[in-house]
């Protein structure tokens, strides 16, 4: 095993983070975890969805406790606003399976399997750098200066990590933006109809110009079917071309969706509601020795890819294959820098290509039936792979 022995300094506690440091535990590495948040992290993020198999996998070895709460449900139903009137018109419908997860359960879960790391609560990275030896990297803080075998950038977006490796990167703007929202479930009280659906199915709303997504989410303050949260995640141009204000969605539920949606959306319960630009990047090699780049650290997908955590998660399991089947940190992230490389390059493009599809190009959802949208799926995928279209 590469890992035996094996310092490990990773920038950044959230998923990716916490995912990176189990893989360095269970690969049998010494594993310093710094993050810049002097709190816990569990009442952060809003909805997000894996994989079934992955969720799987990552019970069985030991990533996630399988008493975890999801809300998986097999179905996605495509809706528009009927014509002539404020209805909804179900005019496709998938199986695409997915397990949903309250983001902060998610990091919770990951924090508590990475518990045999040292944890460095409040304790920003402000630099990392080759060490004057060759053999490693440095990584200071205000108070600390540490020496590791490997240093692994799961510091996010604006990854001070990526810098040394890709200087010069900078994301690239879609041009629209993605309202983000979880409500609770007493929101949909009124709405039999939908909630009816969102038991079972991840619902897509088209309108012109964009189209939201609703799922279930676990709350994780209870037990029971009704333990939960309704979140979605709305895209479109924003207002005058610049980011808009978050109670803009609320104005474009009111134009263009039926009319049970709008009055699920327009309800002011909310648990959280956040808006930002979408964009993109992606690093150019996922690993040099002695660093390595996880999560949006290594590349930022548009988020129709549903692939944030999940690509963290995949990142964290190919490290720890790499390091248990190398023989040397610098082999081990060879190994990585292969697998991971590719598949971020892979889901920038394949982000871009959904983009165009259902924003910048979206086709006029009214008009759109059962073998419209099969056809539609099959041209924007052009032969590659999203599990959010399993079939």
């Amino acid at each position: 095993m590469a890992a035996t022995g094996l310092r490990m300094g990773v920038v950044g506690g959230s998923i990716a983070g916490c995912a990176m440091a189990v893989a360095g535990l269970r690969a049998g590495a010494d594993v310093t975890v710094y993050e810049r948040s002097s709190g816990a992290l569990q009442d952060r993020g809003l909805g997000i969805v894996i994989p079934p198999a992955l969720h799987e996998r990552l019970v069985a070895t030991g990533y996630l406790d399988a008493a975890m709460p999801t809300a998986p449900v097999v179905t996605r139903v495509w809706l528009t606003r009927g014509p002539g009137g404020r209805s909804a018109r179900e005019f496709a419908r998938q199986p695409s399976p997915v397990t949903p997860c309250n983001w902060g359960l998610l990091w919770q879960a990951l924090r508590t399997a990475s518990a045999g790391a040292s944890h460095h609560r409040g304790r920003p990275v402000t630099s990392v750098e080759r060490a004057p030896s060759g053999g490693g990297a440095v990584v200071r803080t205000e108070r600390s200066e540490d020496t590791y075998d490997i240093v692994v950038g799961a510091d996010g977006h604006e990854s001070l990590t990526r810098r040394v490796l890709a200087p010069d990167l900078r994301p690239t703007p879609a041009g629209y933006a993605v309202w983000r929202g979880t409500l609770p479930l007493e929101a949909l009280a009124d709405h039999r109809r939908p909630l009816e659906l969102l038991r079972g199915a991840w619902v897509t709303i088209g309108f012109p110009g964009g189209h939201g997504i609703f799922y279930l989410i676990p709350r994780g303050d209870g037990a029971g079917p009704d333990d939960r949260l309704l979140a979605y995640a709305i895209y479109a141009p924003p207002p005058g071309g610049a980011a808009g204000e978050a109670g803009y969605v609320r104005q474009l539920a009111e134009e263009h969706f039926p009319r049970e949606w709008a009055e699920i959306v327009a309800r002011g319960e909310h648990t959280a509601m956040t808006c930002h630009p979408v964009a993109d990047l992606h690093a150019p090699l996922a690993a040099e020795h002695p660093f390595l780049l996880a999560g949006d650290a290594a590349g930022v997908t548009r988020p129709h890819t549903a692939s944030g955590a999940v690509k963290a998660l995949q990142d964290a399991l190919c490290l720890e294959e790499a390091l248990r089947t190398s023989a040397t940190a610098a082999g081990a992230l060879r190994h990585y820098a292969r697998e991971r490389t590719p598949e971020g390059a892979r889901l920038v493009e394949l982000g871009r290509r959904l983009g165009r599809a259902q924003v910048e190009l979206a086709p006029d959802w009214t008009a759109m039936d059962q073998g419209a949208v099969d056809a539609w799926c099959r041209t924007t995928l052009a032969g590659t792979s999203s599990y959010l279209y399993a079939d």
